[in-house]
C-alpha cells in the first residue's frame, strides 16, 4: 500500500468512527440510495400538536407585534448592531429559550414549532434570525443535548431568557468546513483539576456579546501520542479570554457580531467540558444538524419575502401599457419563487418533524435541507431583484440588503460543495457496501461467514433493482405523480449501482460525479416533502369542501420542474462534459498568473 492509499484509509476510516458509530436505522434519504422509500419518515405530513399549535399562534402574535414596533432591518445594517432593546425584547418573547425545558425557563416547543418562529423572524431581517440561531439553535442547544444537569442549572435559566447569550466557536484559520482540523489546544493540569486552552477562533457569531460559548479545542488521547477534540464551556470573564475583534466588517448580515478572539492560558474546569472527552466533533456535527433545520426555516421566510415583494411590484409597476404580472418571462420567475417557497417550507417542515420523533440519524435529510434551501433562496432573490429591474440596485428598498445578506448562507455551517459530497459519498455507503460482500466473496470465496454476507446483500441490490418503490398518497390526483416519483427513485438507485459497480474507490475523488447524484437525491427528497404536504393539503380541501389554491399550483409546478431535474442530473451521469471541465481548470492552474 502506498503512502496515499494508507491516508486514504485513515481518512475513511476517521469518517466512519465520526459519523457512523452506533446502529443506523434506514432512514429515508439512505433509503432513498438503497431504492426504498421509508413512508413513515414523511408521511403523512406532520403537523403540530393542537395544544401547542394554540401557545405557538400566540407567540407568533406577539412575535410580530414586536417586530412590526421594533424591529428596524434597514437600520440594523446601516449600524451594524442589534440594538439591546431588540434582543431583550426576543428574550421577553420567548424567542430566546424556545426550545428548552419549561423547568430551565424555556418554552419546551418542539423544534417544528420552533422553525416556524425562525421562518417568521427571517421574512424581516436576516441579521436578527442569524443572531437567534447563533444562540438557541446551535448556542444553547449544545447544552440541552449534552449538558449535565449541573451545568444546565447553571446556564440555561439565563440563556433561555436572554439575560445571558451564547455562542458556538468552532472555526479557526485553518478549520472551518473541514471542522477537524481544529488547532486550538486542550492541555490538562497535572492534577486533573482542569485543562489549559490556547489558540485562536474567528468568524464565531455573537463572540464579543457572548456570556457562554461553546469551544471546540483539541486533547490529547490518554495513553498514546493521538490528540482528539473535546467541547469545553468557556466564558469571557475567564483570565486570558482575550476579544482580538469584536465586529469584523462584512459584506452581509452586518448586524451580527462576528468575532475573533483568542484563549492565551485560559483556564477551564474539568466539569466545563460538554458532552463526553475527545467527542467534540460528534458534539459539534449533531449540533449542527439542528442548526441547519432552523437555517432552513430563516430561509423559507426569506423567500416567502421575495414572492411578496415580486407579487406587489409585478402588479403595480408599468411598462409598455402593461403591468409586469402580464409578461410571460415575469410569470415565469414569480411561479418558480412560489413553487420553491412552498417546497422550502415542505422540506423544514418535515425535518424538523425527524428531530422532534426522536429519530437517530438524520444528518444527510438536514444537510440536503441546508443545501437546497440556501441555494434556492439565493435563485428567488435574484429572481426578484431581475423583476424590479434598476430600483432593486438602490437601499431604499431591501432587495440589495436581502442579496447581500443571503450571500454567507451558502457558506455558513458548512459549505454547499463539502455538504453536496458528503450527501452523495454517505448515502452511497450503504450500497457501496453490499458491493463490496459481494465483490469480497467473488474474490476469496472461502473466507469465513463471507458468502452469508455476500447473498444477503446480493438480494438486497437484486432486489431493489427489480421492484419500483410505492409512494403511499391518499389523494387520487397524485398517483400519477406518485408513480413518476417512485420511478425515479428506482432510475435513481440503479444509476447508483452502475457508478458504484464502474468506478468503486476512485468514485471517492469524482467530486462532479458526486454532485449531481447528491443533486438528484436533495430533489428526490424535496419532491417527496412537496408530495406529502400537497396530499395533506387535499385531503384537508376534501373534507373541506375547498377548491384549488394557489399553493396547489405551486406544488404541481414544483414537482414538475424537479422531475425533470432529476432526470438530467441522472442524464448528467454518463453524458457530460467532465474530462474537459478539469483539463481546462488544470491547465489554467497550472498557468503561471500574470
Amino acid at each position: 500500500m502506498n503512502k496515499l492509499d494508507a491516508q486514504r484509509q485513515k481518512e475513511i476510516q476517521q469518517a466512519e468512527e465520526l459519523l457512523f458509530a452506533g446502529p443506523q436505522a434506514l432512514g429515508f434519504a439512505k433509503g432513498l440510495f438503497q431504492g426504498h422509500f421509508v413512508a413513515d419518515w414523511v408521511m403523512p405530513y406532520p403537523r403540530i400538536p393542537s395544544t401547542q399549535q394554540v401557545e405557538l399562534d400566540e407567540t407568533l402574535k406577539d412575535l410580530r407585534q414586536f417586530l412590526d414596533e421594533h424591529l428596524d432591518a434597514a437600520e440594523i445594517d446601516r449600524k451594524a448592531d442589534i440594538p439591546r432593546s431588540v434582543i431583550d425584547g426576543l428574550g421577553r418573547v420567548g424567542v430566546l429559550g424556545l426550545t428548552a425545558p419549561k423547568e430551565y425557563g424555556g418554552r419546551g416547543f418542539s423544534q417544528m414549532a420552533n422553525c416556524k418562529i425562525l421562518e417568521e423572524i427571517g421574512r424581516r431581517c436576516a441579521s436578527t434570525s442569524v443572531f437567534v440561531n447563533a444562540h438557541h439553535s446551535i448556542g444553547i442547544r449544545a447544552l440541552l443535548l449534552f449538558g449535565t444537569d449541573e451545568q444546565n442549572q447553571r446556564w440555561l435559566p439565563k440563556l433561555s431568557t436572554g439575560e445571558l447569550l451564547g455562542a458556538f466557536a468552532l472555526t479557526e484559520k485553518e478549520a472551518g468546513s473541514d471542522a477537524a482540523n481544529v488547532q486550538m489546544q486542550a492541555r490538562p493540569s497535572e492534577d486533573g483539576s482542569h485543562f489549559v486552552l490556547n489558540g485562536e477562533k474567528r468568524y464565531i457569531t455573537n463572540a464579543a456579546i457572548a456570556d457562554v460559548l461553546t469551544v471546540m479545542a483539541r486533547t490529547p488521547v490518554p495513553g498514546s501520542d493521538k490528540t482528539s477534540v473535546t467541547a469545553f464551556l468557556v466564558t469571557p470573564d475567564m483570565p486570558g479570554f482575550e476579544i482580538l475583534e469584536a465586529r469584523m466588517p462584512k459584506m452581509g448580515i452586518r448586524g451580527t457580531a462576528t468575532g475573533r478572539f483568542a484563549l492565551r492560558n485560559v483556564k477551564v474546569p474539568k466539569e466545563n467540558i460538554l458532552g463526553p472527552p475527545g467527542k467534540g466533533l460528534k458534539v459539534a456535527l449533531t449540533i449542527l444538524d439542528f442548526g441547519r433545520t432552523t437555517f432552513g426555516a430563516c430561509c423559507t421566510g426569506a423567500a416567502k419575502t421575495c414572492l411578496r415583494l415580486a407579487i406587489e411590484h409585478a402588479n403595480t409597476r408599468k411598462q409598455f401599457n402593461k403591468t409586469l404580472g402580464n409578461f410571460h418571462l415575469v410569470q415565469k420567475k414569480i411561479a418558480r419563487i412560489a413553487a420553491d417557497a412552498y417546497a422550502m417550507e415542505a422540506m423544514t417542515t418535515i425535518t424538523a418533524a425527524l428531530i422532534d420523533r426522536g429519530l437517530e440519524d438524520y444528518m444527510l435529510e438536514t444537510a440536503m435541507l441546508k443545501v437546497f434551501t440556501t441555494e434556492r433562496l439565493w435563485e428567488c432573490i435574484n429572481d426578484v431583484f431581475q423583476i424590479y429591474g434598476g430600483s432593486a440596485y438602490f437601499v431604499d428598498l431591501p432587495l440589495e440588503r436581502m442579496m447581500r445578506d443571503a450571500r454567507i448562507n451558502q457558506i455558513g455551517e458548512g459549505a454547499n460543495e463539502v455538504l453536496t459530497s458528503f450527501i452523495a459519498l454517505v448515502g452511497m455507503r450503504g450500497p457501496g457496501m453490499e458491493f463490496k460482500e459481494i465483490y469480497d466473496t467473488m474474490v476469496k470465496p472461502t473466507r469465513e461467514r463471507g458468502f452469508a454476507k455476500a447473498w444477503t446483500a446480493g438480494k438486497h441490490r437484486l432486489g431493489a433493482t427489480v421492484r419500483v418503490p410505492e409512494i403511499p398518497v391518499r389523494s387520487a390526483e397524485l398517483r400519477s405523480f406518485a408513480n413518476q416519483l417512485g420511478r425515479l427513485i428506482w432510475r435513481f438507485n440503479v444509476a447508483v449501482n452502475r457508478a458504484l459497480i464502474t468506478y468503486r474507490e476512485p468514485i471517492l475523488d469524482m467530486q462532479l460525479l458526486q454532485e449531481r447524484i447528491a443533486n438528484a437525491a436533495m430533489d428526490l427528497f424535496a419532491s417527496t416533502c412537496v408530495l406529502s404536504r400537497y396530499d395533506a393539503e387535499l385531503q384537508y380541501a376534501q373534507r373541506n369542501g375547498s377548491s384549488s389554491s394557489p399553493d396547489q399550483l405551486a406544488a404541481d409546478l414544483f414537482l414538475r420542474q424537479s422531475f425533470r431535474r432529476i432526470r438530467s442530473f441522472l442524464a448528467g451521469l454518463t453524458d457530460n462534459e467532465d474530462k474537459s471541465v478539469l483539463a481546462t481548470a488544470n491547465s489554467v492552474l497550472s498557468k503561471p498568473s500574470n
